[in-house]
């Protein structure tokens, strides 16, 4: 019973609703990213590949060659089976490089436009018939349904809406995640609909026309012995031949690769599915069996040779409606995913090498709009060859046709991943031979009808006589291999090919050289790409790399723009084909000419050996092991360490340097030495270039004050790849430094304090003489020139007395806490004690103090001693005050200690004074108003009780002044003892 064209109309339209209902769901956030990125939906996407073939095409070969239909499972099967060592490696090249097609990966391999021209062109003529496939099984279903004379109308009709479906699809605005999600979601409720129909197919046959299995094992062993002997079982050699055809098709066919690794989710997935999809594949197969020999049972013996034997089970609607929509599910997804494919090859292979794109002003306008014309004539093409050549040939010759053709790159992609020596000259040659046999062997006498012309190589012989597919493949391939072999091993392999041989090596890292661009800024990448690409198309393309990359558009580290140009290079590749992208960023973004050798970017290489190293096996793991080992030494080291290359290129800035320095490392490897922030750049220009190998305690002024430096320069020799540079070790030595000034600052104090109790003593004697003396004479004489001459003598007898209480003040400060005990001192108490002192002296009276230390806060020491410090530093700040000006006393908390200042608004110190101020005889008064001996005092009695002092001028937030601290303790050190021995008893 054949169904109306309403009914035809209503399924076919009802399936094209779902499609863009499923569209909708997935764009619109209906569908939650968990289910459109669930494994099972790629799983299902990758489906695509049960095109027509599987639904009809099987079916065909199973009623001719028995169990050979399942050659078309396997063959895919294994494929995936081996995903870890085949697919991953692809799906790796095809993410970094952004290799959307078979085209693009030969073309970046090999180096060549060319290349990938020709591989566009040999998939076009093989997907041809395999597309031609598809159009016919819709025009002999929809005239098998309806009984119209000729489906070339409607089956023109039905590529126009899958057209105009895959048009506005390849038109999608988002980039990225959304058009995977969208994409994959279609194919795969395509490839649940046509399972579903095939397993409910298969049931209907085994319940409805068997009365189950115990039936279906009666006809086998009984009636269906006659429908079985008319089936010939393919021979081992035939077997493994459709095995290699079918394995050969999961990698190569366009639409495959585009699924697989185009629209991929990340390698688990890819991994998951090396499981899934062949048992999705065998759930597919169970059917076709159950579908032939409930055929058969039903049909006259002798009779069963056509591909549509779904159709035979029942007249019911819902059988043939169910054996219709597996195949519109099919031959619809495969229809899209081939025209979205082929369209990208021929765009960037064949029109853009033949025509570049010159400063389109709208580029991706003038792009899609090629691209949707391409998926049109694509589609229109393979209803062409379907009414001028498929309605001529079954399904069987059309598939094989198809599937020799595409397995002439095989031996092409196997040397492409598994061997470094294979050069463009031996691919091409060897794919010309193999094409070549395909065409005079098959292609030709499919569309022209004339006889196979088949060329047996001698010693073959044994082939004459079998099936010209089989004699085909074999020869074909074998020439293939064996040209390319040979070509490859006698001709030159160029720099650029080699170099792609090892980024395309399983488990290989690209080690590109070290070289610098004419751009110096990821900005300046503009203007030279405008006009190649037009301003707006630049402009995007240069951001969205720098967003891909986390860069800064003023980034000017070389190191840096190879990565962006790197990264525009891989997208321009997916946009418009590796070749055209290559010619571009060559052209438009050149590396200087001249100079020093380039050298392997090493940090890149390192960078990438991070990325995969989960991937290494054997050798090459325990050798990047090691090579990890000792990366994080060197990281870890506990003093600074930087390496450069031979061209002033920053290879490695350690942790220690950046926590000395400020500067993170990430921020700067890859950068030159002259591009480092002040004081690093000149401080190493002078490690680098000066003769000695040592720089020794160099002052440098970093965020946290003066540090001393020692920086020590190691030579690397270049070894045969042209590595070579220097090393540079950067060690701190200010507290070094500063302990070295302490204990000459001690020395020079106790050697100072040796002389002054010397010269206090010969001194103070004669003085006092002197004293008494003046003294007498003022009550012998009423002389008043005597009596002034006297009290001058003793105006300068006591300023000599002074200074020698000063000197033996200062000879025994270190002293006096000595053999004392040292008991809490309130601090407040302390200094209004010196303050009374001080302002009984009248002089300064026109100062103001202010003692704001709390009464609470008290300090381990000597109040007596204490007391003394406080005069001497509250004595200083009153005479560099200005009249009226004011001296703040304050403390607060420092963990253990007390924190003491006394801040004036005097004129402060020069810098050279301050640097001296401890010493003795330093002093900032004039002559014959201080003796220098005060601030060394009060630094030995601060020392003696286990403080410290500093010096701030001006102190910070103020343009004047001075500010002194003074840290004491608060308590006891564990084994502290109060009293020790005086050691001058």
């Amino acid at each position: 019973m054949n169904a109306s064209h309403t009914g035809v109309f209503i399924l076919g339209g009802s399936f094209l609703l779902l499609m863009f209902l499923c569209t909708m769901a997935v764009e619109r956030g209906w569908l939650s990213r968990r289910v459109t990125r669930h494994p099972i939906v790629y799983t299902l996407a990758l489906g695509v590949y049960a095109s027509a073939w599987a639904i009809y095409g099987s079916l065909e070969l199973a009623a001719s060659s028995g169990y050979g239909y399942l050659t078309y499972y396997l063959g895919a099967a294994g494929a995936f089976l081996l995903a870890p060592v085949l697919l991953v490696p692809l799906q790796r090249m095809a993410r970094t490089y952004q290799l959307a097609s078979l085209a693009d990966l030969f073309a970046f391999r090999f180096r060549s436009r060319w290349v990938g021209t020709l591989i566009t062109v040999v998939s076009l003529l093989a997907v041809l018939p395999l597309l031609a496939l598809q159009v016919q099984t819709l025009g002999d279903v929809i005239q098998r349904m309806t009984g119209i004379s000729s489906p070339a109308l409607i089956t023109l009709l039905l590529c126009a809406l899958v057209a105009l479906f895959a048009m506005a699809f390849g038109d999608h605005q988002g980039r990225g995640e959304a058009r995977h999600d969208t994409l994959l979601a279609i194919i795969a409720l395509t490839s649940l609909i046509k399972l579903v129909a095939m397993l409910a197919l298969a049931a209907f046959a085994l319940f409805a026309v068997f009365d189950g299995a115990a039936d279906l094992q009666a006809w086998l062993d009984g009636p269906g012995q006659i429908h079985q002997a008319n089936i010939t079982q393919p021979d081992a050699a035939h077997w493994r031949t459709l095995l290699l055809l079918f394995f050969a098709t999961t990698l190569l066919m366009p639409h495959i690769y585009h699924v697989t690794f185009t629209e991929t989710l990340s390698r688990h997935t890819l991994l998951q599915a090396s499981w899934s999809l062949p048992l999705f594949l065998l759930l597919m197969a169970l059917p076709v069996p159950l579908i032939l020999w409930a055929s058969q049972r039903l049909a006259e013996p002798g009779t069963i040779t056509t591909a549509y034997l779904a159709f035979e089970l029942s007249d019911a609607f819902w059988v043939q409606a169910l054996a219709f929509l597996a195949g519109l599910a099919a031959t619809s997804a495969t229809m899209v995913i081939i025209s979205l494919a082929l369209s990208g090859m021929i765009l960037n292979h064949v029109l853009l090498v033949a025509y570049p794109p010159e400063a389109q002003p709208n580029l991706y306008r003038w792009l899609r709009w090629l691209r949707r014309a391409l998926m049109a004539a694509v589609l229109f093409s393979g209803w062409l060859f379907y009414r001028t050549v498929g309605i001529h040939h079954d399904l069987t010759t059309l598939g094989l046709a198809a599937f020799v053709g595409i397995a002439q790159c095989l031996p092409g992609l196997l040397a492409l991943l598994y061997w470094p020596g294979a050069n463009r000259k031996g691919m091409v040659t060897g794919l010309s031979v193999g094409v070549l046999i395909w065409l005079v062997g098959l292609w030709l006498p499919l569309i022209t009808g004339i006889p196979s012309l088949i060329l047996i190589p001698p010693g073959l012989e044994l082939l004459a006589g079998e099936p010209h597919w089989y004699v085909v493949t074999l020869v074909s391939l074998t020439l293939n291999a064996l040209v390319l072999i040979t070509v490859s091993l006698a001709t030159h392999t160029s720099e650029g090919e080699r170099a792609a041989a090892e980024a395309c090596s399983v488990d290989a890292v690209i080690r590109p050289k070290r070289l610098q661009l004419l751009a110096n800024t990821g900005e300046e990448f503009k203007q030279p790409l405008t006009e190649a690409l037009g301003e707006a198309a630049a402009q995007r393309e240069v951001e969205r790399a720098l967003n891909d990359l986390g860069m800064s558009p003023l980034d000017r580290r070389p190191y840096a723009l190879r990565r962006l140009r790197d990264r525009i290079q891989a997208n321009l590749s997916g946009l418009m084909g590796p070749a055209v992208a290559q010619d571009i960023v060559d052209r438009y973004l050149p590396y200087r000419l001249g100079g020093l050798a380039p050298t392997d970017d090493i940090h890149f290489v390192e960078s990438r050996l991070e990325a995969y190293r989960f991937q290494l096996t054997g050798l090459a793991r325990e050798l990047d092991e090691l090579r990890r080992y000792h990366r994080r030494t060197l990281e870890r080291l506990p003093v600074g360490l930087c390496a450069f290359g031979v061209d002033d290129e920053l290879l490695m800035w350690n942790e220690a340097l950046a926590e000395l320095s400020g500067i993170d490392g990430t921020s700067v490897v890859g950068g030159r030495r002259d591009g480092l922030p002040a004081p690093w750049a000149e401080l190493l220009r002078r490690t680098l270039t000066e003769p000695q190998q040592r720089l020794y305690k160099q002052p440098v002024e970093l965020a946290g004050g003066i540090r001393y430096l020692t920086l020590q320069r190691a030579e690397l020799q270049a070894d045969h790849a042209g590595r070579g540079g220097s090393v540079i070790l950067i060690e701190d030595h200010s507290e070094m430094k500063w302990l070295e000034d302490e204990l000459v600052h001690a020395a020079r104090l106790a050697s100072i304090g040796q002389l002054a109790a010397g010269v206090a003593h010969e001194i103070g004697n004669p003085v006092t003489g002197i004293s008494s003396l003046a003294q007498n004479l003022r009550y012998d004489t009423d002389d008043p020139g005597i009596l002034e001459t006297a009290g001058q003598i003793q105006q300068l007898t006591d300023r000599i007395s002074r200074i020698v209480s000063s000197l033996v003040g200062f000879a025994h400060g270190g002293r006096h806490v000595k053999g004392h005990n040292l008991a809490p001192v309130a601090i407040a108490s302390v200094v209004d004690e010196a303050l009374h002192l001080i302002q009984l002296a009248r002089s300064g009276e026109d100062i103001h103090y202010h003692n704001r230390c709390p009464a609470a806060f008290t300090v381990l020491g000597d109040a007596q001693r204490l007391q003394q410090v406080m005069i001497n530093l509250l004595t200083n700040a009153r005479d560099a005050s200005e009249p009226g000006g004011q001296v703040v006393i304050d403390a607060k908390p420092a963990g253990k200690l007390l924190k003491i200042t006394v801040t004036d608004a005097g004129h402060g110190l020069d810098e050279q004074v301050r640097e001296r101020l401890f010493e003795p005889f330093t002093t900032t008064k004039p002559p014959g108003q201080g003796t220098g001996l005060g601030l060394p005092l009060v630094y030995s009695i601060i020392a003696e009780h286990g403080g410290r002092i500093e010096i701030e001028s001006p102190p910070q937030g103020r343009d004047k002044g001075t500010r002194i601290a003074l840290w004491l303790p608060t308590e006891r050190e564990d084994g502290e003892t109060t009293d020790e021995p005086d050691t001058d008893r």
